[in-house]
C-alpha cells in the first residue's frame, strides 16, 4: 500500500462488470483511487470539473457518446485531464483514431495488472504511454522548450515530400497508402520508401508510432 494519497483517475465504460473489474485493477496497488465512474461520455462530461482529477480511463465504444468523441471534447474543454483509449480490440486504424481525438495511449480490456499500472504511470509522469515513444522527463517548466528543440531536430531530419506524407497518414480522412500516393502523385513504390525512411529516422516501426511521434512533436498540422 502506497504511504501517500492515492492519485484520483475517472473510469468510462458501459459495460458495468467490466467496469467494476476495472476497478478493482486499478485500486489493488493503493497508488489510485477511481473517484468517478460514468457509462458514457455525456454522463462523464456532465460530473466535470472534478477536484484533483488527473487521469481518465475512456471507453472507445459508448452509447449516446462514444470515447471518441469524448476524446476530442476533453482536448478541447480540458485539456489539462490526461485520458487513455481503452476498448477490446487495438486495430491500428482504431489506434491512430483515438490518438487524433487526443488519447496519451492506448491499453486493451484484457490488459495485465502490472501493465495497467505502468500506463497509468506513464501517462502521469511522461504525458504519453506508447511503445513507440523515446521517455522522457517529468513534465515541468522546461520540458516545452526541449520538446520545441526536438521538434525542430525532427524536421531537419525530413524531407518536404515525408513531411507531406506525414500529414496525409494523419489526415482525417484516414486515407490508405494508395490513396496517399494518388494525392501525392506518385508511386506507390515511392510512398513505401517515404514511410521505410521516415521510420528509420524517427526510430519508430509502425504507422500508429508515426501519427503519435508526428502529433506529440507537432510535425504536422492537424
Amino acid at each position: 500500500m502506497s504511504s501517500t494519497a492515492p492519485i484520483p483517475v475517472a473510469l468510462v465504460d458501459d459495460h458495468t462488470l467490466v467496469r467494476k473489474g476495472l476497478v478493482e485493477l486499478i485500486q489493488q496497488s493503493g497508488e489510485y483511487e477511481v473517484v468517478l465512474e460514468a457509462s458514457n461520455g455525456r454522463e462523464f462530461i456532465e460530473a466535470l470539473p472534478h477536484p484533483d482529477l488527473r487521469l481518465a480511463i475512456v471507453d472507445l465504444n459508448m452509447p449516446e457518446m462514444d470515447g471518441f468523441e469524448t476524446l476530442a471534447w476533453l482536448k478541447e474543454n480540458q485539456p489539462g485531464l490526461l485520458a487513455l483509449a481503452l476498448t477490446f480490440e487495438g486495430t491500428e486504424e482504431r489506434v491512430i483514431r483515438a490518438v487524433r481525438a487526443g488519447a496519451r495511449g492506448f491499453i486493451l480490456k484484457d490488459i495485465e495488472p502490472l501493465e495497467l499500472r505502468a500506463a497509468l504511470r506513464s501517462v502521469l509522469t511522461s504525458g504519453y504511454y506508447h511503445t513507440d515513444l523515446v521517455h522522457h522527463t517529468m513534465l515541468n517548466s522546461s520540458m516545452r522548450t526541449e520538446e520545441e528543440k526536438t521538434r525542430a531536430k525532427l524536421l531537419a531530419r525530413l524531407t518536404e515530400n515525408e513531411v507531406r506524407f506525414l500529414e496525409l497518414i494523419c489526415d482525417d480522412r484516414e486515407l490508405t497508402y494508395e490513396q496517399v500516393a494518388e494525392e501525392m502523385g506518385v508511386h506507390r513504390r515511392t510512398v513505401d520508401g517515404y514511410r521505410e525512411h521516415i521510420c528509420n529516422k524517427l526510430k519508430v516501426r509502425s504507422k500508429v508510432g508515426l501519427v503519435i511521434t508526428a502529433v506529440r512533436y507537432g510535425l504536422v498540422e492537424l
